[in-house]
This record gives structure tokens, sequence and C-alpha cells, in this order.
């Protein structure tokens, strides 16, 4: 039986949530790293959105949503119950917490992220906003281990890669920033092999019907 193939690139914060996913419910997957500068044809020819990541599963249907991918995935295999099993009352602010990383706070990440890269004075207010989540996060840590409990749940992994993101915009910034549980938090998933096999770098995947010569994008792709 062939494995389902996943569209990827190694930078994109929603890629990197999909292959998160993947490697936590331990689903073999054939990973294609692309560039979007050279999107291959069979990609586009399953859809023509043309965005990462795109699962294309067994039977011909594809999921093109990077949390959705997650959940597809656990819902296959959950071998460190990411999904809370056997919490099911911390299962909505789960999703209520992934809900607001999702709809504000990346909302708030890609102005700050802009305004910084063209050193617009607005970087501030939207830093400001970002920090306003990232607060939260920090009070959590502060009770538990984890976002939601004392050990990982599909929040921390969801979540990490934007994280990931917001500290590398101001890096030096950053490091002096008020949040020591989140940077500890930050730090112990840098150190876990399972996020270390994620981010290898692999070779772009050399399409049947054209060749791809441009380097990877780091841009967010959803």
């Amino acid at each position: 039986m062939t494995q389902p193939i996943l569209y990827t690139l190694r930078q994109c914060p929603y890629a990197i949530r999909a292959r998160l996913g993947l490697r936590l419910a331990e689903q073999e997957i054939d990973i294609r790293d692309i560039t979007l500068t050279d999107k291959p044809v069979e990609m586009l020819s399953i859809t023509p959105k043309g965005t990462v990541p795109l699962l294309v599963l067994n039977n011909g249907d594809y999921i093109d949503e990077s949390l959705a991918i997650m959940i597809w995935a656990l819902n296959q295999s959950d071998p460190h119950n990411l999904l809370l099993a056997d919490s099911t009352h911390l299962f909505p602010e789960m999703i209520n917490l992934i809900a607001r990383n999702d709809c504000k706070y990346i909302a708030a990440l890609e102005h700050y992220k802009a305004d910084i890269r063209y050193h617009n004075s607005n970087s501030i207010i939207y830093r400001n906003l970002c920090q306003s989540f990232l607060d939260d996060l920090e009070l959590r840590l502060n009770k538990h281990h984890f976002f939601i409990c004392d050990h990982p749940s599909l929040a921390d992994y969801a979540i990490l890669p934007f994280i990931r993101q917001f500290s590398h915009v101001e890096r030096q910034w950053f490091r002096h920033a008020p949040y020591p549980k989140l940077k500890a938090w930050l730090e112990q998933h840098y150190q876990d092999p399972i996020f270390s096999r994620v981010m290898e770098k692999r070779s772009l995947w050399q399409s049947t019907s054209s060749t791809i010569t441009h380097s990877d994008s780091i841009a967010l792709s959803e």
C-alpha cells in the first residue's frame, strides 16, 4: 500500500505544525519538500489552491489545513494522548486556546513581522497584541508544565511553530522579554528529538513533470 503524501515547506509554520502532528501520531508519510516558486504539477492537479501543507490520502482525498491534518493523524493514532482522551473536560479549553492562536494571535504576528521588515513604527502596537497572548501562555506555564496540563497536548504542538516564529522576529528583544517559562518551554521543544526530526533539511522533491531549481520559501502558506 502506498503511503499518504505530504507536500510541505521546511520553514513554514503551518507545514511544521502538520509534520509535527504526523510525526507524533507515528504515521508513515511520503514527505515532499517543495518550493512555492515552482510548484509541482502533481500537487496542483490535486487542488489549484497551491498552498502547503497538503496531505494526499491513499483514497485520493486530501486535507489542506494544518490543524485538520494534525487532528486526522491523531485520530489514527495518539500514543502521547495529545487529544486528552482521559481528560475530556479539558478538551474545550484546548480547542479554544488553539482558536485564539489561529484567529487573533497569528493575524497580529503577521502585522508585526511585516512592520519590522519594513521599519514601520506600528510594529510595537502589533508586538503588544502578540504579547497579550504570550502573557496568557506564561501564566498557564506557571500553573502547569504545558499549556493545558502537566503533559503536552495538541495545543502545545499546534501553537509551537508560531511562538518559534515570534521569537525570530526580534531575537534580541525576545531574549530579554519577561517570559522565562515560555522560553524554557520553547527550548524544551527544541531539544526534543521529535522536533529535530520534523525540522530535518531534505532535498527538494523532484517532480516527474518539472524541474525544481529554486530555494525553499519561508512564507506563511496556508
